[in-house]
């Protein structure tokens, strides 16, 4: 291999370990390897093609010992180096090539096509219906358009120039990351979860939940020409216990929602009969909104938003979840599905995924803690190969607006790597790496799979322009990849699991061990290091799911976001606290499901409000309730069941009843039972 090049080496051999010394360090040690401590990894001296290492020989032997110094020594000093790189190398069952160049590359007569996607793609989806009140297609196209001819316009580079790339020699530029980070607020250490969840979703919210669900009220009534007999306007304290009571929901989880309320000692739940009764909870339900629905811009108006409904709270989460938490320095941007009953037409058909149909939300994730900081709702599919490049710079500059010249290092989902948006990335200060298809528009010609022919698993090859990486490899299957953040040639090795037993016995050390490991290039060994920010998200999320399957695309939008608050006040508090549980917790571990009940406990508190009043009417009405309009008397022509007898759990039906209660009641004693 060739190591020397003006008088020093392009790669030195690395290797580190739980136990590596401090001075085995990378070459830039601000670079994200955020690796396990088990990984070994080397930095393989770059192979120029034959006939330039011909020439480099004839020009060494001419000059002697030139202005380069490349002496004998130097020679016998790098033949020793790729021996020791041969051996450490050897004990795995692969071959590794750094090569570049059509000179270099290897072909085979049949082409080697295969899918390039190492994550799931996200390409596959498809919208499966039209019948819906949210329909952004003309909007989002045309702002595609416009995206992809500022892009053309603002980069200077034309990436698909033959000279654009070049060999994988060139020494990458790695700025370090100071930027601030972790929580930002001012609670102490007396503050509980009720404080951290109002840092994300203040009582303002409530507040403007209250307004708007009264007006929808009236408005519905005024529509229909008719009031409601079992609605009174609500306030703050029933509305947070309302949220509260669907947060338990989701822990205690029961196939219908009147099962909580039903009578039998097995299946009901007494902390909801006495907090509201049933009828409230559907009434909350039924005329729960965010907006003003009087003045909604219709379709085609001047001001028309597809997300008119849940713009407020959009508007206010958007800033609360930015503010409470400062980004660390490796950031995820991948997406997130909600899975939904109903024919929408922003769902999106995902034959590969486990949920197979949903909403989906692009989101900008912490590597580490997993807190999301923004997200973006997903509207369709991108209808091809172009469209979807632009699709990935737009969603990707929006999420991270902000973060300019801070140094984060960002990784993507295939869907939004490409050449034009690292480049744009790098040019603001921020450094990016994921895998990409290789028909995108600026990868490397040479590195596309009819070219490279079929490799080995852990053979690679590489194309690099400054800080600019082009990678091809296959581990699993073929993998084709972007980054800005990691110098070419560097190889990582993960123990397998033969090779980790017999370490572990003390049979064979690291070189001579013959297991399952496979090398990997280190843009992929960062991507499956640090694409994990939405995932660990997705999992916090989805223990315990807010909120009820219904017939409103908004209102999964709606607990979508309560539910994200929630995982991000989860977060911060732990991460404030440093694990600490807050004052009154008697258990080992604070969990997340310690937390969720907590705050329901919280958010309802003492109220009754509801079901209060209503023993407090029957109380009342109890010595004689036809003083106060109470009687029994004919309620229509059809029988219907009788309220007292089904709370005992028996079926009876009768047309008599009470019209003040607007109940049926059996001819008997139900009439004065119920109203005792």
């Amino acid at each position: 291999m060739a190591t020397g090049r003006k008088g020093r080496e392009l790669f030195t051999i690395l290797e580190t370990s739980a136990d590596t010394e401090s001075s085995s360090v990378c070459v830039s040690q601000d670079s994200p390897l955020n690796l396990s401590a088990d990984v070994k990894w080397f930095e393989i001296p770059y192979k120029k093609p034959d006939s330039e290492e011909d020439e480099a020989c004839e020009a060494e032997e001419e000059d002697g010992e030139g202005e380069n110094g490349f002496t004998a020594e130097n020679a016998a000093a790098t033949a020793q180096h790729d021996a020791d790189a041969a051996r450490l190398i050897s004990g795995v069952p692969c071959n590794i090539i750094v090569v570049t160049g059509s000179n270099g590359l290897k072909h085979d007569e049949e082409d080697y096509v295969e899918d390039c996607f190492y994550s799931t793609s996200t390409n596959c989806s498809d919208n499966t219906s039209n019948d819906s009140d949210i329909d952004f297609s003309d909007l989002e196209e045309e702002q595609e358009r416009r995206s992809l001819f500022s892009l053309e316009e603002d980069l200077d580079e034309d990436c698909t120039a033959g000279d654009f790339w070049g060999e994988p020699d060139q020494v990458i530029s790695i700025e370090p990351f100071t930027a601030p980070c972790g929580p930002q607020h001012s609670l102490g250490d007396d503050a509980d979860t009720r404080d951290y969840f109002r840092i994300l979703f203040p009582d303002s919210l409530f507040e403007h939940m209250v307004e708007q669900t009264n007006s929808y009220a009236l408005y519905r009534q005024r529509r229909s020409g008719k009031t409601d007999p079992h609605w009174h306007p609500t306030d703050v304290r029933e509305m947070q216990a309302y949220v509260g009571l669907n947060i338990l929901m989701g822990i205690n989880q029961l196939p219908d929602t009147g099962m909580y309320w039903a009578s039998d000692i097995f299946i009901g739940n007494a902390g909801f009969k006495k907090t509201m009764t049933a009828r409230r909870f559907e009434k909350l339900t039924q005329y729960l909104q965010l907006c003003e629905r009087e003045s909604e811009p219709e379709r085609g108006e001047r001001g028309y938003d597809g997300l008119f409904k849940i713009r407020p709270l959009l508007d206010v989460l958007e800033n609360t979840m930015w503010d409470a938490y400062m980004p660390n320095r490796c950031l995820t941007v991948d997406k997130c599905a909600i899975v939904v009953k109903g024919r929408f037409s922003p769902a999106q058909y995902m034959p590969s995924k486990p949920l197979k149909k949903g909403l989906t939300i692009w989101m900008l994730c912490d590597s580490r803690t997993g807190y999301c900081h923004r997200t973006k709702i997903s509207v369709g599919k991108p209808r091809d190969e172009e469209a979807a490049a632009c699709l990935g710079h737009r969603v990707v500059t929006s999420l991270v607006r902000g973060l300019e010249g801070q140094y984060h290092h960002l990784f993507m989902d295939s869907l939004f790597t490409s050449v034009p948006l690292l480049q744009r990335l790098l040019q603001d200060g921020l450094y990016a790496c994921g895998p990409t298809h290789p028909g995108r528009k600026g990868y490397p010609e040479v590195l596309r799979p009819r070219n490279v022919g079929k490799l080995s698993q852990g053979e690679f090859y590489q194309c690099q322009r400054g800080n600019l990486v082009a990678t091809v490899t296959r581990d699993v299957k073929v993998v084709s990849c972007l980054s800005t953040n990691s110098a070419p040639g560097i190889v990582g090795i993960s123990p397998g699991k033969e090779q980790s037993d017999a370490e572990g016995e003390g049979e064979s050390d690291s070189g001579d061990s013959s297991g399952f490991a496979v090398p990997r290039p280190l843009p992929l060994l960062l991507y499956q290091e640090n694409m994990r920010g939405v995932d660990l998200c997705d999992q916090l999320r989805e223990c315990y799911l807010v909120g009820r399957p219904c017939k409103k695309w908004w209102r999964y939008f709606l607990w979508f976001y309560i539910n994200l608050c929630i995982v991000n006040a989860y977060i911060i508090q732990r991460e404030s606290r440093g694990g600490t549980p807050p004052t009154g917790f008697n258990g080992k571990q604070f969990t997340q499901r310690h937390f969720r009940v907590r705050l329901a406990q919280q958010l309802i508190g003492d109220y009754q409000g509801a079901r209060g009043m209503e023993r407090a009417a029957r109380k009342r009405h109890a010595d004689s309730p036809i003083e106060y309009g109470h009687r029994l008397e004919r309620m229509s022509e059809r029988s219907r069941r009788c309220r007292n007898c089904t709370n005992k759990g028996l079926r009876h039906e009768s047309v008599f009843g009470c019209k003040i209660c607007n109940v049926h009641l059996c001819r008997g004693g139900c009439f004065s039972e119920f109203h005792k």
